[in-house]
């Protein structure tokens, strides 16, 4: 269990502590958690990552935070982790596809992570998962991404064997069709310039690439997981927005405006500390005891 405990520092949470008892203070702000991220790198979110949580019967599944392209677990996760944990749940997440030199990424880790060829951030978050069922005694996890954190599990779904291993899989604005970067993607010279400056899953994620090829030949889904999407019209990333959705069976697509209209403000960076988006998160995971999408005012970036 290298990869995980390497992520776990045992003192964060007490031996006797569970995902019944935790409570953990909840922001939903990506300033404060870039602030947060700056000052305490490579440490998890709050909740997360305490190998003595044990899933409840109401929450018999560990849930898997994946962050994305240049992010990590620090920053990205600063909100839904603590969310989670108060909710009950076993809550892990890691930072992935990290490459050796390139530093390129926002605050919360000394090297950038989701840079890496998705494949290979893919096989990590195998490794990953078979640790957090080891250590829960879990038969399956569900998993939460956010951009490429969305996309790259599908891949392990797909191919690597992770099918029986995952119930849910919630994505927070994906790219799984890819991306045009607001028309950029096929301007001569840019993939190279971004692959060079952040990293080649970038190119993975342009739409049209021999990876999205491979992807999503055969269909979107595989059998026996559950799918939700949660995008925005007002996405400058993932572009358009509707090549976040997903066909097929047991496969839910949300558009955040169409609940909270056209003044909610939240765009891809905003997602993952967006109330109303976070509340989808937790219906998607919990169908049975779901809960009202409150709309309220949310910014650009910082969510709210």
């Amino acid at each position: 269990m290298l990869v995980l405990l390497a992520v776990i520092p045992l003192t964060l949470v007490p031996p006797t502590a569970s995902a019944d008892t935790a409570r953990h203070p909840v922001v939903y702000s990506g300033a404060v958690a870039l602030a947060h991220a700056a000052l305490h790198p490579d440490t998890p979110p709050a909740g997360a990552n305490d190998p003595t949580c044990r899933p409840t019967r109401r929450h018999p599944r560990p849930v898997v935070l994946v962050h994305g392209t240049a992010e990590n677990m620090t920053y990205n996760w600063h909100t839904l982790s603590p969310l989670l944990a108060n909710h009950g749940y076993c809550v892990f997440a890691l930072n992935y596809g990290q490459l050796p030199g390139l530093h390129v990424g926002l605050p919360g880790s000394r090297q950038a992570g989701g840079v890496a060829h998705v494949p290979e951030s893919a096989a990590q978050l195998a490794a990953f998962v078979d640790e957090v069922l080891a250590v829960t005694g879990a038969s399956q996890v569900d998993i939460v991404g956010h951009s490429q954190g969305g996309m790259m599990p599908r891949y392990y779904l797909k191919f690597l064997g992770g099918a029986d291993m995952v119930h849910t899989l919630v994505g927070l604005a994906p790219s799984n069709h890819g991306t045009t970067i607001s028309g950029l993607a096929h301007v001569p010279g840019v993939p190279e310039l971004l692959a060079a400056g952040i990293g080649p899953a970038v190119t993975d994620q342009i739409t049209g690439s021999d990876f999205m090829l491979k992807l999503n030949e055969g269909g979107d889904t595989v059998p026996g997981v559950h799918y939700t999407v949660i995008a925005t019209r007002y996405d400058e990333v993932v572009t358009p927005y509707t090549s976040a959705f997903l066909e097929g069976p047991n496969t839910t697509n949300i558009t955040l405006q169409d609940l909270c209209g056209p003044l909610h403000a939240s765009e891809h960076f905003a997602l993952p500390f967006d109330a109303a988006a976070l509340q989808h998160v937790l219906n998607a995971l919990d169908p049975a005891h779901t809960e009202p999408v409150t709309c309220g005012l949310v910014l650009p970036v910082d969510g709210g």
